[in-house]
């Protein structure tokens, strides 16, 4: 059974900086990415950033480019989301999961989703 742990969460004003981390663990039956989505209260999941596993290969949404990078270190398993810049916007429950094919923009082609770790941004 595969595990997604997010950390990194936490409150900080508008301008400020946070690192969220993912520890996948357990089998899956394939990789293609790993991937960040936010969810803000009353709104829809969104896609925030993903990575492919093995190209290295990113993509971002059009709210946080320039803003946010994400990364991955394959040995460990980990993939991380630095956020710069924050803004009030950014609010949201951040979720990493796997993504099991392409397209690795799409919601649907995502698997094993993590419990989430809180982004607040104040003003």
């Amino acid at each position: 059974q595969v595990q997604m742990v997010e950390s990194g969460g936490g409150v900080v004003q508008a301008g400020d900086s946070l690192r969220l981390s993912c520890a996948a663990s357990g089998r899956t039956l394939r990789t293609y990415a790993m991937g960040w989505f936010r969810q803000a209260p009353g709104k829809e999941r969104e896609f925030v950033a993903t990575i492919t596993w093995t190209g290295n290969n990113t993509y971002y949404g059009d709210s946080v480019k320039g803003r946010f990078t994400v990364s991955r270190d394959t040995a460990k398993n980990m993939v991380y989301l630095q956020m710069n810049s924050l803004q009030p916007e950014d609010t949201a429950v951040y979720y990493c999961a796997v993504g099991v094919r392409p397209p690795p923009t799409a919601r649907g082609t995502y698997a094993h989703w993590g419990q989430g770790t809180q982004v607040t941004v104040s003003s």
